[in-house]
């Protein structure tokens, strides 16, 4: 069962699977029409929790803990597959599952791999929400609206650009507030949410962004030497790696055309420091605020479009017969669902019903 206490009406669960045993937490009927939650990087299907108890009655929702998170089985990710691993876990669980049809909600890293799970099960897709999601483009190592690469190589994403002293600390387990730059639970209170806020179930989402696991092949994964700056290049395992720019391949081509298409909410938090077209933790937005020295410029490597690259993308999906809103919700940073539940569910309920 799940090492992290579930709140009431949440039941913690192991399938297997032909691919992983995989936790899953699960909420209302067995037989009610299924909502498939995907959490975020450096987090675990626990942030979904307060939106799983909150379905309107005769719905079920299923928050899988990924691949390489949570209590799922340990394996490791092949980043060169892009979120193909991710993908394929994803629709053996359905299988398992009994599920043929589905509505699809997925947040940061999650929202990403829901856009490839689109493009992979479209016809499967009731609705999708997108909260946060990084750039169809991948994350790091890109410019422009096309997603054109910063340097052949993909310098400046992968696992090479992850702040080794956090995942230091994640592996370590620590709870404590000691290093502004590194610590967890700074991290989360300062990035996933906009300050001052503070979770109601902070030691719990903290026990969540800790259950990643770590190491050379796992979080942050590995990397190759760049002459390139920042002179760090994606590796090939790991989930940062798998995010990387260099694996995306022809998966915004396949999103775009895909059909049917189902119809997609993108809500995004107004002061997100971690998706934006100058994310805190893009290299491109660091060397041009001196952070990271050695900066090339604009021309060479500007900050990541994150926001306008997806808006972009999502454009053409519905030139092509789909659609989409974009609701910003003022206030908020990485994770509005968590900040401000009922002004969220509000929207969510009628984009599920």
């Amino acid at each position: 069962m799940s090492t992290i206490p579930t709140l009431p009406g949440i039941t913690s669960n192991f399938v297997d699977t032909p691919r992983l045993r995989q936790h899953v937490l699960m909420s209302g009927p067995t037989n009610g029409r299924p909502v498939l939650f995907i959490h975020g990087n450096a987090s675990s299907a626990t942030f979904w929790e307060e939106v799983m108890t909150k379905l309107p009655p005769g719905y079920r929702g299923i928050a899988p803990d990924l691949r390489g998170y949570g209590d799922t089985e340990d394996k490791l990710i092949d980043a060169t597959r892009g979120f193909g691993d991710w993908i394929d876990d994803l629709l053996a669980l359905k299988q398992a599952l009994g599920i043929t049809r589905y509505h699809l909600a997925g947040h940061s890293l999650g929202g990403s791999i829901a856009m490839w799970l689109i493009a992979a099960d479209a016809a499967a897709i009731q609705s999708a929400t997108l909260v946060a999601p990084g750039s169809p483009y991948g994350f790091g190592g890109t410019k422009d609206l096309e997603g054109t690469p910063c340097n052949p190589d993909f310098a400046g994403s992968g696992g090479g650009v992850v702040n080794p002293n956090f995942a230091a600390l994640v592996a370590k387990g620590d709870r404590g507030s000691d290093n502004p730059q590194a610590s967890p639970r700074i991290v989360m209170n300062s990035f996933y949410f906009k300050p001052p806020f503070t979770a109601r179930r902070e030691e719990d989402l903290l026990s969540s962004l800790l259950s990643e696991k770590i190491g050379p092949d796992k979080y942050p994964g590995d990397l190759t030497p760049s002459a390139n700056w920042p002179n760090v290049a994606p590796g090939v395992l790991g989930p940062a790696n798998a995010l990387s720019p260099k694996y995306v391949g022809d998966s915004v081509q396949r999103f775009i055309a895909c059909t049917p298409k189902p119809p997609i909410l993108w809500v995004r938090g107004s002061h997100d420091q971690i998706v934006g077209d100058m994310s805190l933790f893009c290299m491109g937005t660091l060397g041009k605020l001196g952070v990271v020295p050695g900066w090339p410029g604009d021309d060479v490597y500007p900050p990541q479009p994150m926001v306008s690259q997806t808006r972009a993308v999502l454009e053409k999906y519905a030139a092509d017969n789909g659609q989409f809103e974009e609701v910003v919700m003022e206030d908020t940073g990485h994770s509005p669902f968590i900040e401000k539940p009922d002004a969220f569910m509000a929207m969510f309920t009628r984009r599920i019903s």
